[in-house]
């Protein structure tokens, strides 16, 4: 479960990386890849609770 943690957080983090690389943006894109990196942020946040959550579980 663990390397599944880990892959989410490398992809979400690579796609915030890609969405703020960008700087030719005009103010559509930017509201547009704002809500994406909303998204993304949210989804990279959940991911490392996760990983803590289980990396804190308690083995029987």
């Amino acid at each position: 479960m663990d390397d599944k943690i880990e892959n989410a957080i490398a992809y979400y983090t690579k796609q915030g990386d890609a969405v703020n690389a960008n700087s030719q943006l005009t103010a559509d894109e930017i509201i547009q890849y704002g809500k994406e990196m909303a998204a993304i942020e949210y989804k990279l946040t959940a991911s490392e609770v996760a990983k803590e959550n289980w990396n804190n579980a308690p083995m029987f």
